[in-house]
């Protein structure tokens, strides 16, 4: 049976979409399809580009990294070469520089020997007497020829101290520089194996280091340095045994000028002696002759004086003062006058005689002062500078 009430469409209809609606929904849907399709191709065309482009410059790249590194190992492997030659010269130029101290110290040694000789003539010179003891050339050049051994003493030993910093220096550069050649040997090595790696390679290494110009710098400094330390040792060396020697030469000649003037000095005084000892003997004979004379005065005198004794006893007026009276008297005064005159030549003569004798002491003594000086510098000082170094001692070579 049919029913008369209608069923309503209300239900149906709400929420739905139209048919435009779902047209449109899917023409949408279709768009977007095509449009991250779209967008897939352009990324996977942009992707194989990037991916080709990639692998180009990473090929290009490693390429030049690995031209680089081998320019790296090229340069390093000069500048081990320029640091391995730096080191021989700086073994060499510190070996040259210790030659050159040896020389130093042996030349220091050198001057002892004149030194010595020096102080023991001026002690044997200070044995010199009496008036003999001058300050003379030759003690005045022995003087300045000790100052001269011992300005050289102190600059050698100066010298020496220098050499001996500056060898320390060297040594402290030949080490940095063997360090960085030690540092450049491995850094070599890594760049080389470096250099080697490629894609497939699962060893990574890094370069670390980087040149040290300054050491090669700072060695040749040092080095230079070394050089004119070792002409100015040179010079010094030829200087000083130079004045050495050249003050020894006047030393000699003043001994040897010396020694001349104090024989010739003696020689006179000899001589002078011998004319001394002849007037000694001459005026001995003198006062001998002079005694005997007074001597033979006594008997004239006696019979004078017997014959005035005995007229005094003539009788009467026989006892007067005649001529043979006066005669007599006169003879008495006379002789007496005469043994006066005698005896005072012979007071003159003895005076003569003790002041030549005096003479002839002083002569003698200032003879053997000397001889004693002549002994002195030709046979002791003389014969000890015989000792002295050569100049090639005195400039350090044995």
């Amino acid at each position: 049976m049919g029913s008369n009430v209608g069923v309503s469409t209300v239900g149906y209809r709400s929420g739905k979409f139209t048919v435009p609606e779902w047209h449109e929904s899917n023409y949408a849907k279709y768009y977007q399809a095509f449009q991250d399709r779209e967008n897939a191709e352009r990324v996977r065309n942009s992707s194989k580009q990037a991916e080709a482009g990639t692998k180009a410059q990473e090929t290009t790249t490693q390429t030049e990294v690995t031209r680089r590194l081998k320019e790296r190992v090229h340069d390093t492997n000069f500048w081990k070469f320029e640091l391995n030659r730096e080191i021989e010269d700086m073994i060499a130029e510190a070996d040259r520089l210790v030659s050159e101290k040896r020389r130093l110290e042996s030349a220091l040694r050198a001057t002892e020997v004149p030194m010595h000789i020096v102080t023991e003539c001026l002690g044997v010179r200070e044995r010199r007497q009496g008036g003999d003891k001058v300050a003379d050339d030759p003690e005045d050049a022995m003087l300045k020829e000790l100052e001269i051994i011992n300005n050289v003493r102190d600059l050698l030993t100066r010298t020496i101290k220098q050499a001996e910093q500056q060898i320390k220096k060297d040594r402290d550069a030949k080490a940095d520089l063997e360090m960085d050649w030690s540092d450049k040997l491995e850094a070599a090595q890594i760049d080389a194996r470096a250099a080697s790696l490629h894609n497939e390679s699962t060893e990574i290494m890094f370069y670390p280091g980087s040149a040290k110009f300054e050491d090669i710098v700072r060695a040749e400094t040092e080095r230079m340095a070394s050089i004119q330390l070792r002409d100015l040792i040179g010079n010094i060396l030829s200087d000083v045994a130079k004045d050495m020697v050249e003050q020894s030469d006047v030393v000699n000649m003043a001994l040897a000028k010396r020694i001349e003037e104090t024989a010739d000095a003696k020689a006179k005084m000899e001589n002078s002696l011998q004319n001394t000892l002849r007037e000694i003997a001459s005026q001995e004979k003198n006062i001998e002759s002079l005694k005997h004379a007074i001597k033979e005065k006594e008997k004239p005198i006696k019979v004078a004086q017997t014959r005035l004794h005995m007229r005094t006893q003539r009788p009467g007026v026989d006892l007067c003062r005649d001529p043979a009276q006066y005669k007599l008297v006169d003879e008495v005064r006379e002789l007496c006058d005469q043994v006066d005159a005698l005896q005072k030549q012979l007071d003159e003569s003895e005076e003569s005689l003790r002041q030549l004798k005096d003479t002839r002491m002083t002569l003698e003594k200032e003879i053997a002062k000397k001889a004693n000086t002549v002994f002195l510098d030709q046979k002791r000082c003389m014969q000890i500078r015989t000792r002295y170094p050569t100049a090639q001692k005195l400039i350090g070579y044995n």
